[in-house]
């Protein structure tokens, strides 16, 4: 059974690889070539998607774990739901945009320092407290369900819908589906 720190530990290397090579990547202000452009397209893309679903299991499972056992939990987890949001509203922002335009590359980087910091956050003031009030089983069986929310979550960041697992779970996989129906209408991957 994977904790749910490895989970989450897991989910956020992946965005942190994905944000230092988008970093290094080339742009548009850089004379990046036209399939360049495109594999930045790709790129972006992608981390919406893997942001888009990590952010959603969090807001179902992970984040109501905070508020039920620590002490300051609901205030910790305000401060996280807060990020979360105006992180969707960059990415949604960002996925709207094409790399040859000027604010990709400035909402990439809000993001990139944003999404560092919302890691942080997480793994330096939230998991310490969490490790220790939740045992390996249940530590555990979080983790099973976010790993299975991830896989049901909505691909695309929806900042104006509230941040409520009961919103999430009840509407969630219908708003996937949706999302799942235009990204493969757009010939985004998954």
């Amino acid at each position: 059974m994977t904790s749910v720190f490895d989970v989450l530990a897991r989910d956020h290397e992946e965005v942190k690889q994905m944000l230092a090579e988008l970093e290094l990547g080339p742009t548009a202000v850089a004379n990046a070539n036209p399939d360049q452009l495109a594999l930045r397209k790709k790129m972006a893309q992608q981390l919406v998607i893997e942001e888009s679903r990590h952010e959603a299991a969090e807001e179902m499972y992970f984040w109501p774990a905070v508020i039920e056992r620590l002490e300051d939990g609901t205030d910790l987890a305000n401060q996280a739901l807060d990020q979360e949001q105006m992180g969707k509203a960059v990415l949604d922002r960002l996925d709207k945009l094409e790399p040859q335009d000027e604010e990709f590359e400035i909402q990439l980087a809000e993001f990139t320092s944003a999404g560092r910091a919302h890691i942080a956050f997480e793994e330096e003031v939230v998991w310490p407290g969490l490790r220790l009030a939740l045992t390996l089983e249940e530590a555990g069986r979080l983790g099973e369900k976010v790993e299975k929310a991830k896989e049901k979550a909505p691909t695309r960041p929806h900042p104006k819908a509230p941040a409520s697992p009961g919103v999430l779970k009840a509407a969630g996989p219908a708003v996937a589906t949706v999302d799942r129906l235009r990204d493969t209408a757009a010939g985004r991957d998954e």
